[in-house]
């Protein structure tokens, strides 16, 4: 239904002749639809009930290979092998599955492509808010046929959740921890006996095999609406962790810049693997407190300076290199991002930021373009 209604807006936005309207960001399921088509072909292991794949195949889309007909499949995630295996077994034993970390450890692109490779569809899904109500998560009613004829299934509309029991798919709920905390109890017999009790009509739906249920919550929200201990125990927690290394994030931020760019139409940009580095260097000692060879202790400022925040400062950067410069991703276009990014609070963020210019950028060999840029948009 998303794609009609992506594809009647394009149209009534009046596309050149010939052009054809695409998505801005299509799901995981459009977006890779090849790989797990290939995947699939060359599949032959045990797949659990409704799954499009096996669990195998399931951890080689998110982790990436080459299959036996040289088939290349993309990494969705750079990180410890054992994690996807253990996020891919909690979902073939039925038993909910929490992914929890910082803001930007993947947590939601993880599960987007987790749900898209085992069910082929990724868009059950339950966006978490303080204001998230109970019907979100159980159902709710179409007024206008309740009150002509009461209560019956044709009033009734189903909830991501209930659509997800009934046809054995996986559902997602984003920033569980964001919900209510009564709201988040509604899961409780969901997970624990599979039922979701309909009172008004005197009925129950019962999930059938192939349901499951992916959360994402992060780590900084706890003490916003703390899971109930009673519903903890109904999820398995896979803790995704920030990138182990420099390298690995420097990886995983050049291989998503590159994707958003093609996506984006935006010119490749040639040796722009100097500022990402740079971006990266930057981010992850403010984050750590020490710079990278371990002999300076820095302050942290408030921010998370994540990696889905440097991924967002090189995009940016690329877009300036592309329409408002000569084509190569230099320092300047990446140095507001980095500002933006690292002052959230003026007054306590910004003197962070001035000192870890002046006592570790500008006594850097090879950083004195980036100093300059940095303190030319921090004047």
């Amino acid at each position: 239904m998303s794609a009609n209604l992506a594809s009647t807006r394009s149209t009534s936005a009046a596309p050149h002749p010939g052009e054809r309207a695409t998505a801005l960001r299509p799901h995981a399921e459009d977006a890779f639809a090849d790989e797990l088509a290939a995947l699939a072909a060359q599949d032959d292991r045990p797949r659990p009930a409704r799954w499009k794949l096996s669990p195998w195949a399931v951890a080689t889309y998110l982790l990436g290979g080459t299959l036996p007909d040289g088939t290349v499949i993309s990494p969705k995630y750079v990180g410890p092998r054992r994690i996807v295996e253990v996020a891919v077994t909690t979902l073939a034993t039925d038993r909910a599955l929490l992914l929890l970390g910082v803001p930007g450890t993947a947590k939601t692109w993880v599960s987007e492509h987790l749900a898209a490779a085992v069910s082929g569809d990724s868009t059950l899904l339950v966006q978490g808010t303080a204001g998230t109500p109970e019907e979100a998560i159980r159902y709710g009613w179409n007024y206008a046929r309740l009150l002509a004829h009461g209560p019956s299934r044709d009033a009734l509309v189903p909830s991501p959740v209930m659509r997800a029991m009934a046809e054995g798919m996986t559902t997602r709920v984003e920033e569980l921890t964001r919900i209510p905390a009564d709201v988040q109890d509604t899961l409780i017999t969901i997970l624990s006996e599979k039922t979701l009790p309909v009172p008004e009509l005197g009925e129950e739906v019962q999930a059938v095999r192939g349901f499951n249920l992916i959360a994402t919550a992060n780590d900084r929200d706890r003490g916003v609406n703390e899971l109930s201990s009673a519903l903890r125990r109904r999820f398995n927690t896979v803790v995704l962790p920030l990138p182990e290394s420099a390298e690995a994030e420097v990886d995983i931020v050049s291989r998503r810049v590159a994707q958003l760019g093609r996506s984006l139409d935006l010119p490749a940009v040639p040796d722009g693997m100097a500022e990402i580095r740079r971006v990266v260097t930057v981010f992850r000692e403010l984050r750590d407190g020490l710079t990278d060879d371990g002999r300076t202790k820095v302050k942290s400022p408030s921010g998370t300076l994540s990696t889905a925040e440097a991924i967002s400062v090189v995009t940016g950067g690329l877009a300036l290199a592309a329409h408002f410069g000569d084509g190569v991703l230099r320092p300047a276009d990446v140095a507001a991002g980095i500002l933006g990014a690292v002052v959230r609070d003026p007054a306590a963020d910004r003197v962070v930021w001035q000192e870890y210019l002046e006592t570790v950028v500008r006594e850097r060999a090879g950083w004195t373009d980036f100093y300059r840029a940095c303190r030319e948009v921090s004047a």
